[in-house]
Formats: structure tokens, sequence, C-alpha cells
């Protein structure tokens, strides 16, 4: 009995070791490539110095690879047919400068470490460097990721949150990577430091409801200064700073922001006009390093799904294409 009994905890393992779970670590380069997080941290410093585009371009990027195929970097890929991952209509306004961060670093990494680190650990630990340099906070991160084998843009429909979803709609789409409410409120902090296009939100302007033109939701003065920035039928590649008080700062005030009217996602705003979620808004925007807590928690969690270890994915070479 005991001999079987060692059998079938020898097969569990090695079942939970194959689907990846429990196997990303912080400390998984110490021998393999020991200083992997300061050559990509030199890298990122360098591009964030350059354009500060660089920290929201990073961080939607990891958002976007992690909420579809995983995160397995299959966000990188280029594809000469146009049906990557990248290609998707919700990937398209993806900002350029989160790609280049990842390519530059991964070359700097290759310089030191060939065949050994992959691009979706790089394309994580970037993200966590962006936010420090941003002001937010800094959190270890987990490695031992391997890149994806695939990258279809047909997969990406419906994996990623919507800027008028409504709670229940965000909490689904959350639930379904593992992460909760309070995961997916912490993680919309991200939009502390981002921007969007005009065609993103003109609804919520020009076309809310037959009753009201305007999302009544919206802080009057906040929505005639988004109306100057996105006249209607105006060029729908402009960009708009999604908080309008600090947008070039890691910090809670996305949350007072909130509380004032002045969400730019109706998936923003619900997050303080529905009673269910009100109250943790209101504790983040009170309290910056309860924030800073939730999010670095919650970024941990995310960099943990649907991960790839062992023969179920490759080291790139190249982020931008499969090994041949």
């Amino acid at each position: 009995m005991e001999a079987w009994r060692g059998l079938f905890l020898v097969m569990v393992m090695m079942i939970v070791m194959e689907r990846g779970e429990g196997q990303l670590v912080e400390n998984f380069y110490s021998s393999s490539c020991p200083n992997v997080e300061s050559i990509v941290n030199q890298v990122v410093s360098t591009k964030f110095s350059q354009t500060f585009t660089t920290a929201p371009a990073t961080l939607r990027l990891f958002f976007h690879d992690c909420f579809v195929e995983g995160c397995d970097a299959s966000i990188m890929i280029s594809s000469p047919n146009g049906d990557a991952e990248k290609d998707a209509p919700d990937n398209l306004s993806l900002a350029g400068d989160g790609f280049d961060t990842v390519t530059k670093a991964k070359q700097a990494v290759e310089a030191v470490c060939p065949g050994v680190v992959s691009c979706a650990d790089i394309l994580a630990i970037a993200s966590r460097d962006v936010v420090v340099l941003a002001g937010g906070p800094s959190f270890s991160v987990e490695l031992g990721r391997r890149d994806g084998l695939v990258s279809q843009a047909s997969d990406v429909a419906g994996n990623l949150p919507g800027p008028s979803f409504n709670l229940n709609q965000l909490n689904t789409i959350f639930a379904k990577n593992n992460l909760t409410q309070f995961d997916m409120i912490a993680l919309s902090g991200a939009h502390t430091v981002g921007f969007s296009h005009c065609n993103r939100f003109a609804n919520r302007l020009y076309s809310f409801s037959s009753s009201s033109p305007v999302d009544p939701s919206l802080d009057s003065s906040y929505a005639q200064q988004l109306m100057q920035a996105c006249p209607q039928n105006v060029d729908p590649s402009i960009a708009v700073d999604m908080d309008p008080v600090t947008p070039r700062t890691f910090d809670n005030v996305y949350y007072q922001n909130l509380i004032g009217g002045k969400g730019l996602f109706t998936s923003d705003e619900v997050l303080f006009t529905n009673t269910a979620s009100q109250s943790t808004v209101n504790d983040f925007a009170k309290n910056s390093n309860e924030f800073n807590g939730a999010f670095a928690t919650a970024m941990k969690k995310l960099g943990r799904v649907g991960v790839k270890t062992g023969s179920q994915g490759q080291i790139r070479i190249d982020c931008t294409s499969f090994n041949s």
C-alpha cells in the first residue's frame, strides 16, 4: 500500500509539472543567467527615458498577452499573412514601444545568455520595471515561463475585456483567468498611466442613450474636456490620457478620478457606480499603500495565467518568430 501511495504521488507531481502549475520561481535563472533582471532593467530604463509611452505600452502588452494564449509571448509573433495574435482587431492599438522594449531587452539578454531566457519572462520583468519607473510599487517576478507555439488572431475575440463592459462582464472574463474582482479592480489601476483613442469611448459623449447623448455618470466638465479633445467624427487615432490628473505617474489617482466621475471608459466608471465594487475603489482612492499591495499581488497572479513550461513551449531566439 505504501509503495502504491508513493507511486501515486509521483504520478500526481508529474501531471502537475506537465501542466506547468507551480513551476514559476523567483530565482529561476540564478545559475543559468544570474544577471537577467539587471540586463532587462537597463534596457527598459533607457527606453523609458526616451519615451514615457514605454510604461503603458509594455504593461498593456503583458496584459493582452496573458489573457489570450497565456503569458507566453504569443503576442510578440509577427506573421507575413497578418493572422498572428497581434493582428487581431483588439490588438491593433497596442503601441509599438511595448514590442520594441521587449525586442531590445531580448537582444541584450541573448548577448550574455544565449538561448536561456524566454521572451515571456522578459516581458514579465519589463512590465514590473516600467511600473517602478513610473512611480509604482516594486515586486518580485516569478520566472520559468517558456514561449508559446501558437499565435492566432482568431483566438483573440471574446478573450479581452471591452471598454463598455459592466461589472458582471468584467468579473466573468477575469475569473476565466483565475483573477478575482479585487484583482480586477487593482489591475484596472494600470489605467493611471494609459491612454486611449477617441473611438473607444466616443459613445459616452455623443450617443449614450435616446434620453441623454452624454453618459450621466461622466462629470460634466470632464465630458466637455473630452469633447474638445475628441469632437464628433474626429480622427479615431487621436489619443487621450486615461488619467487626466497625473497621467505620467503610477499612483492611486485613477480611483479618485472614478469617485469624481472621471473614469474614461464605462468599464472604468462602473467600478465606482456599482455598489458591489464601490467600497474597493474608495479604499484604493484613500490608501495608496493598499492599492500598491493589491496591484503587486494581482500582477503576480496575472503572470501565472496559462504559462507554458517544459515541452509545452520553447525559448525563442527572436521574440517575433518561432524557432525554425
